[in-house]
């Protein structure tokens, strides 16, 4: 079974190689579509839209490629999809009510910073796997503790762009990490995927 990481993601990519998985990345071009504000759901939501698009393209463009190359299909659309495994992932931060995902521009990922900075919030990360055996949604929460920062110590942070493209605008495996107090849960979840729950969610099938 061919493993599809429905995700750009570089942290992503690296913690699946980590736990000895060989995939391919298809990125999911899906409008996002958000039906619920509890952070939990938003993130099962989401990692279903982009994990779904991408398996239905997948099938989609062996059929299309074996209908023009031999005029008639030659494989079942149920064999092309027992050939593939994919995985939808998406993240976001949560501090009280507040959701937040990636900052707009660098005024933004300052508001954010300020707002996680001498607290505790939480970090859900939702996953989706699709195969021709079914679907498995879940979500891991990891919560996380900043030590105070001071604005020329937000705006270092800010200057070197590594918040940029993190939900909540600040990654705990960088430069960031001087401001972690600690956590509680998965910290390969705040990175961005829970691959330890992910490998025994799939184990059976890989």
């Amino acid at each position: 079974m061919k493993i599809i990481l429905a995700s750009a993601s570089p942290r992503r990519r690296e913690l699946l190689s980590q736990i000895g998985l060989e995939f391919e990345i298809k990125v999911s071009n899906v409008e996002e579509v958000v039906t619920t504000t509890r952070p939990s759901e938003v993130v099962e939501e989401l990692s279903l839209q982009k994990a779904q698009a991408v398996y239905e393209e997948l099938v989609s463009d062996v059929a299309c490629k074996e209908t023009e190359k031999y005029s008639k299909p030659v494989t079942s659309e149920s064999s092309v999809r027992d050939s593939y495994m994919v995985i939808g992932a998406d993240t976001v931060v949560a501090i009280g009510d507040s959701i937040l995902g990636k900052p707009k521009d660098v005024e933004d990922a300052k508001v954010m910073l300020r707002m996680l900075a001498g607290k505790t919030h939480a970090v859900y990360t939702g996953v989706s796997v699709i195969t021709a055996a079914g679907v498995k949604t879940f979500h891991e929460k990891t919560d996380v503790t900043f030590f105070a920062m001071s604005e020329e110590e937000i705006s270092e942070y800010v200057a070197t762009l590594d918040c940029m493209d993190k939900a909540g605008a600040y990654g705990i495996q960088g430069f960031c990490a001087r401001y972690i107090a600690g956590i509680n849960g998965d910290y390969n979840n705040v990175v961005g995927l829970p691959v330890g729950r992910l490998y025994q969610e799939i184990k059976e099938w890989v």
